[in-house]
């Protein structure tokens, strides 16, 4: 069968030849499965409030309440996406190769809805829950104003990464051990700007990899890649699958 390939040849062989290969992706893949960004979540009622009256932990302290009426609003519109057609391509992508690691910048759940294992998560996930005191992660009841933990009695959180708090360090870890070992790097959706996040791609270029961006407009970073494939991902990665599978 012959499939429409427009996906550089020379990226194609290098994802043939890899032996692993990384990729971090950012908030646009999610975007094209309908899912707000951080700052499109407060849009309506929550337009309002300023960011750092709902995602750091001095504002969880001050009014558990809303932080959580906030979040749970998140989750319900989370919950109504479905994985777009770049999600699938990047678990049908894990399994036409020896080893893939998937880094995430979502907090949405949505590449572990789609197949995709052993994700990394740098932001965490909005579908948990942890404790305020230990962060242990914990199943709150979720007809509470506030969710209390069972082993300790404090108060749960959401359990996402906030403002002024660090990538969990097992996340970063293992993040970086990947970009460090990988044959190539794919940067999906993401701005590039962000650090840690960001320098995955640095970290890879350093230790010999080919690195490719897939974004819809080049980041300000695109000149450094090896590849600046435009489009977005929902298109671009089925056809890179594609390719690959002939």
């Amino acid at each position: 069968m012959a499939v429409n390939c427009d996906i550089p040849d020379a990226l194609i062989v290098a994802l043939r030849d890899a032996r692993h290969i990384c990729i971090l992706t950012g908030a646009g893949v999610s975007a094209e499965s309908g899912v707000p960004t951080f700052r499109e979540a407060q849009d309506g009622l929550w337009a309002k409030h300023d960011p750092h009256d709902l995602a750091t932990p001095d504002a969880f302290l001050a009014d558990p309440v809303l932080v959580w009426r906030w979040y749970r609003w998140r989750r319900d519109l989370v919950a109504e996406a479905e994985p777009n057609p770049g999600h699938h391509a990047i678990a049908r992508l894990a399994e036409l190769v020896p080893r893939l690691t998937l880094v995430t910048q979502n907090v949405d759940n949505m590449h572990q809805r789609a197949g995709s294992r052993d994700v990394i998560e740098f932001h965490g996930n909005i579908f948990e829950d942890r404790c305020f005191a230990d962060g242990s992660l914990q199943v709150g009841d979720p007809t509470t104003a506030v969710p209390m933990c069972s082993e300790c009695g404090s108060h749960l959180r959401p359990g996402v990464v906030w403002f002024g708090e660090s990538i969990p360090e097992q996340a970063l870890h293992e993040s970086c051990a990947a970009a460090s070992d990988c044959d190539v790097f794919l940067s999906i959706g993401t701005s590039s700007l962000v650090y840690p996040a960001a320098g995955l791609a640095d970290l890879a270029r350093q230790n010999g990899a080919t690195v490719a961006e897939v974004n819809p407009n080049p980041t300000m970073h695109a000149g450094s890649f090896d590849y600046a494939l435009a489009g977005n991902s929902g298109v671009v990665l089925p056809e890179l699958v594609n390719c690959l599978a002939v």
